[in-house]
């Protein structure tokens, strides 16, 4: 596996190195030991998957708060999407900034998408499948998100969005103010996030 930092901290890129030959292709999709650099003491707790029939359809940008908040490894097993990370800790250099990768299992790429982050994704291509490998369990209740249009976030989605869930549509935009985000309050007080 290659390991590659995206333009956010913390957040990485990892690139499988598969095998090829007259059957078909191999390729090894995780690995604690490989992953060690980006994954530390944290574990594998669940394995999630959708799949996004609509081609243009979004989700996100959904987070946890803490103390439930988790890593991600996101994988798209078939058809294509456009894969979006926001940071929102508020003690980040990147605060609110964004990255994207497009992932597909042609190119066999994982998104590592850290506590503190915002996720989301469009369908580049209809019936699009993706894997999370997660290091939380999920808590009903402390789910929050981002509005995926939220022009202080700036993201250029690359499609018009043909689909969009009730509660996605639904979330505030942020108009100058962070204090929703995970560790703001804490940053307030004078301490840092969580």
């Amino acid at each position: 596996m290659i390991i590659r930092q995206t333009t956010l901290p913390d957040a990485a890129l990892v690139e499988a190195q598969p095998f090829r030959d007259h059957r078909g292709v191999f390729a090894r999709f995780f690995c604690s030991r490989e992953l060690d650099s980006v994954m530390g003491e944290r574990r594998i707790l669940n394995v999630n998957f959708s799949r996004t029939a609509q081609k243009g359809a979004l989700r996100g940008m959904h987070f946890q708060r803490p103390p439930h908040q988790e890593m991600k490894l996101v994988r798209c097993i078939r058809g294509a999407v456009f894969d979006v990370l926001v940071d929102i800790r508020p003690d980040s250099p990147a605060f609110l900034k964004w990255h994207a990768e497009t992932l597909s299992p042609d190119n066999m790429r994982m998104l590592v998408v850290p506590e503190g982050f915002a996720h989301g994704f469009q369908a580049l291509e209809p019936d699009s499948e993706l894997l999370y490998l997660t290091t939380a369990f999920y808590q009903p209740g402390v789910e929050g998100g981002l509005r995926w249009d939220d022009p202080r976030l700036g993201i250029t989605w690359p499609l018009p969005v043909t689909d969009l869930s009730e509660k996605d549509a639904r979330h505030p935009l942020l108009e100058g103010d962070s204090s929703r985000l995970p560790g703001a309050a804490a940053q307030q007080r004078g301490g840092g996030a969580p």
